[in-house]
C-alpha cells in the first residue's frame, strides 16, 4: 500500500521515542526515573472525580455531544475567564470545547495554514505545532528563543517577506519547554504586531495557573482588542491533573472559533459531555487553596532539583512557571549525548532540548511531575554521577 508522502516528512514523535528508550533500559533491570514527560503524578482532585461519577450515569450524556461543546461548559469557561483574567467572552460565539489542547492547536493550524503559507513557530517549541504545519503543506518559520532575551521571540526581526506570507503565530507562556514567563506588555506587543500584519495569534495557555514566587500569568485576551486577532487555548490537563481526561477549550476571536469549528465538525464529535460537566466543576468548583498548595508542591520540587543540579555544576534556573526546568548541558556535550549518558549511567530519563527544535540544542528539560521521593532520588543520582 502507498503511505502518504507527508508521513515521511515528519520525524518520530519525541515522547514516543523517549518511551522506547525508557523501556529498553528498564528491560535490563534498571530502576528508571522518568523526568521526561510532563504528566502529573497527583490524582485528579476529588471534587472533579465525584462530579464525573454523578454525570457519567446520566443517559442524556451517552449520545453524541454538541460539536461546539455543552453550553453549560462554555458558560463555565466564560465565567472562569471573567473571574481569573477580567476577560469577557461570549459562550456562543467566542468559546469552543476541545478534546485537549493538542487537538485544538493541531486543528487550528489546519484552519489557517494553506499550502505555502508560513506558520511562525518559536524554537524550541511543542513539537505538534511544527508537525501539523508540515502535514498541511505549510512552511514553519522558526523564531529563536534564547536565554539573553528571556526566551521571548523578537517579532520585529521577522523579515517583511516572511511576515507577508504568515497566517498564524504560535505562542506559549508559561512556556514549554523553556519554563519562561511573559508579562502583559509582551502580549501587547504581540497583539499589535499581529494586527499590523493580519496574522492570527494562537496562545497556548496550558500553564497559566502553575506559577511561583508571586508571579501570576496573564492572558493574551487581557490586551484591549486582542479578540480581533487572537485565540487562546486553555487546557485542564496540568492544572487539575486531568491529562487522561482530554478536555480543553478555545476562546477569543469569533472568526477563528468559526474556522476551528469547521475543521472539528468534519473531524470529531467533541468531548464526552460527562467530562465537560466534570471540567466545569474543575474550573468553578476547585478551591483556590487547593491550587495554591499544588503550586507550592511544584515550587518545592523545583528548589530540590535546582539545588542538586547546581551542586552538580549545572546552571539550573529558578523558574517561575510551568512544571519544567530548562537547563544548559554542562561540559559542551550535545543534548542527545548528555541525556543518553545520563540515562545509561544513572537511570534518570530527561528530555534532550534538540527534540523541541534546533535552538534547543545544548539544553535538556526536566519534568517535576514525579513523587517527591523519586525526584529526590533522581537529584541524588545526577549529583553523584556528576561528582564522579
Amino acid at each position: 500500500m502507498k503511505i502518504a508522502d507527508r508521513i515521511a516528512s515528519i520525524p518520530p514523535y519525541l515522547f514516543a521515542e523517549l518511551d522506547k528508550r525508557r523501556a529498553q533500559v528498564a528491560a535490563r533491570g534498571v530502576d528508571v526515573i522518568n523526568l521526561g514527560i510532563g504528566d502529573p503524578d497527583r490524582p485528579t482532585f476529588p471534587g472533579i472525580v465525584e462530579r464525573m461519577r454523578q454525570e457519567v450515569v446520566r443517559p442524556e450524556h451517552h449520545a453524541y455531544p454538541a460539536y461546539e461543546g455543552a453550553r453549560s461548559f462554555r458558560e463555565a469557561c466564560a465565567t472562569y475567564l471573567s473571574s481569573r483574567f477580567g476577560v469577557d467572552c461570549d459562550p456562543d460565539r467566542e468559546i469552543m470545547a476541545a478534546i485537549g489542547s493538542k487537538e485544538a492547536i493541531a486543528h487550528l493550524i489546519w484552519a489557517f495554514v494553506d499550502r505555502g503559507d508560513v506558520a511562525l513557530i518559536p524554537d524550541p517549541a511543542y513539537p505538534v505545532v511544527r508537525a501539523h504545519t508540515l502535514f498541511c503543506g505549510g512552511e514553519p518559520y522558526s523564531l529563536p528563543l534564547r536565554a539573553e532575551s528571556g526566551f521571548l521571540p523578537d517579532l520585529e526581526a521577522i523579515p517583511a517577506g516572511v511576515a507577508r506570507r504568515a497566517t498564524i503565530l504560535y505562542l506559549n507562556y508559561p512556556n514549554n519547554p523553556t519554563a519562561a514567563v511573559a508579562d502583559l506588555a509582551f502580549f501587547e506587543r504581540a497583539v499589535d504586531w499581529c494586527r499590523r500584519k493580519d496574522v492570527l495569534l494562537c496562545h497556548d495557555a496550558a500553564y497559566t495557573e502553575i506559577t511561583f514566587d508571586g508571579f501570576k500569568a496573564p492572558s493574551v485576551l487581557e490586551v484591549p482588542g486582542a479578540k480581533d486577532v487572537a485565540i487562546e487555548i486553555h487546557s485542564l490537563s496540568k492544572t487539575y491533573n486531568m491529562t487522561g481526561w482530554r478536555i480543553a477549550f478555545a476562546a477569543g476571536s469569533a472568526a477563528a472559533i468559526r474556522a476551528l469549528g469547521v475543521i472539528k465538525t468534519n473531524t470529531d464529535s467533541g468531548p464526552f459531555t460527562a467530562v465537560q460537566m466534570a471540567a466545569a466543576e474543575a474550573l468553578l468548583g476547585t478551591p483556590p487553596q487547593v491550587l495554591h498548595e499544588q503550586n507550592e508542591l511544584y515550587a518545592r520540587r523545583r528548589d530540590v532539583m535546582v539545588e542538586a543540579l547546581r551542586a552538580a555544576g549545572v546552571d539550573a534556573p529558578r523558574t517561575r512557571g510551568s512544571v519544567y526546568l530548562w537547563c544548559p548541558v554542562p561540559g559542551g556535550e550535545s543534548s542527545a549525548a548528555f541525556c543518553g549518558r545520563l540515562l545509561e549511567e544513572t537511570g534518570v530519563l530527561v528530555t534532550p532540548g534538540n527534540g523541541y527544535g534546533a535552538e534547543g540544542e545544548g539544553y535538556f528539560r526536566i519534568s517535576l511531575t514525579v513523587p517527591d521521593e523519586r525526584l529526590r532520588e533522581a537529584a541524588r543520582r545526577i549529583r553523584d554521577a556528576r561528582r564522579r
